[in-house]
């Protein structure tokens, strides 16, 4: 994000991200699906977009990406 430019909004977002994750940082699959995770995540950087760059089209792919690259 901090790359992007986006790392003030990395704030907002961490707390949205809550519990997805165990304290060893493992994905918690028990308590939620990845592809689930992966759809909200798009949903939170397209408001991030919107709001930035007024173009939510900018993380188009992103959904695409992680799921092909992540999911074995």
């Amino acid at each position: 994000m901090g790359q992007l430019g986006l790392g003030r909004q990395f704030g907002r977002l961490a707390p949205r991200l809550d519990g997805a994750f165990g304290a060893d940082g493992v994905f918690a699959h028990d308590r939620l699906r990845f592809v689930d995770f992966v759809d909200d995540v798009e949903d939170l950087l397209e408001e991030v977009a919107w709001q930035e760059w007024g173009d939510k089209e900018a993380v188009d792919g992103f959904e695409e990406y992680m799921l092909r690259h992540y999911s074995g």
